[in-house]
């Protein structure tokens, strides 16, 4: 293992979680740093990008945004190695898993519409009926989501029973297909370089959502320092090409500035979206009250 390949993998391991031992077989023969695969079908993308925008609710509890571990990325299938923690089990199945509720067709199912899960020996399979997608969901013991979904089917009656999209999953997958709040070229995207908007604190919350004049905001509680931020989503190896139309940066500051954080306004020149990322800067550390917390959370996931 030598230094200058370790410095081949490291942005993409750093956005991922994964190991340089993983990530050695791939490496080129170029010497150049190793990429990211994008989505090869729109499809896949689409449901990456509900995926994202459903879990960023999960808040900051652990180290892990969206309490994810590592992301393995290919252009076919996405494998999430999720925290084994049954509170943060219980957040992905209650946020993700569909069932029927509101009024516009964009609106009346909460979670992922046509959204349908299996159990295979390695994890949870995510999928929708008659289309090429696949998320992989790892880290914990399959029964924990198993006893979360039917719990959640008694309380919620989800949509999981049904083999096929009901009519209503597929108007608001329709309406989420046509509307520009949910563009899966930004959100797919950034679900596989998730781990690029955890700094080192111990609590990392990640927020995604489209804002009002057609733009999106990104919101992380205790982010990178900037130039790493840019570095990983904008302009490095791994990257995806956003340019810096703004910034307003306080974290190389010499100095701590209390209840400030750092703000970076990204332009996505192919679409012409912008993409504001916030940075927080909580400041988050471990206390009492925060590990009660998630004991209780833990002890209540099977409820």
């Amino acid at each position: 293992m030598t230094q200058a390949a370790l410095a081949l993998t490291e942005d993409r391991r750093r956005c991922t979680g994964e190991s340089h031992q993983a990530l050695h077989a791939l490496l080129p023969d170029t010497d150049q740093p190793l990429t990211i695969p994008a989505a090869r079908r729109p499809e896949q993308a689409q449901l990456e990008a509900a995926v994202l925008l459903a879990c960023c609710k999960i808040g900051s509890l652990s180290e892990h945004p969206l309490g994810i571990v590592q992301v393995c990325p290919e252009e076919d299938r996405l494998a999430l190695r999720l925290l084994g923690e049954s509170y943060v089990v219980h957040h992905w199945a209650e946020l993700l898993l569909p069932r029927e509720e509101g009024d516009h067709p964009q609106d009346r199912v909460l979670g992922a519409a046509g959204l349908r899960n299996r159990r295979e020996r390695s994890g949870i399979s995510l999928h929708r009926p008659s289309m090429p997608t696949h998320i992989l969901l790892t880290g914990f013991n399959p029964r924990w989501w198993e006893r979360i979904a039917d719990r959640l089917a008694t309380d919620y009656g989800l949509l999981q029973s049904e083999p096929d999209w009901t009519p209503t999953e597929r108007a608001a997958y329709t309406a989420a297909v046509s509307s520009p709040f949910e563009p899966p070229s930004l959100f797919s995207p950034l679900l596989r370089r998730i781990r690029a908007t955890a700094g080192a604190s111990p609590f990392n919350g990640t927020d995604a959502w489209h804002a009002v004049g057609g733009s999106f905001r990104l919101e992380t509680s205790d982010g990178p320092p900037c130039p790493d931020f840019i570095r990983l989503l904008g302009d490095g190896p791994t990257g995806l090409g956003w340019k810096v139309d703004h910034k307003s940066c306080t974290c190389l500051c010499d100095h701590t500035h209390s209840g400030m954080g750092c703000t970076i306004d990204f332009l996505e020149p192919t679409t012409g979206q912008f993409m504001y990322c916030s940075n927080l800067k909580w400041n988050h550390t471990h206390s009492d009250h925060r590990g009660q917390s998630i004991t209780n959370l833990n002890r209540l996931a099977f409820v």
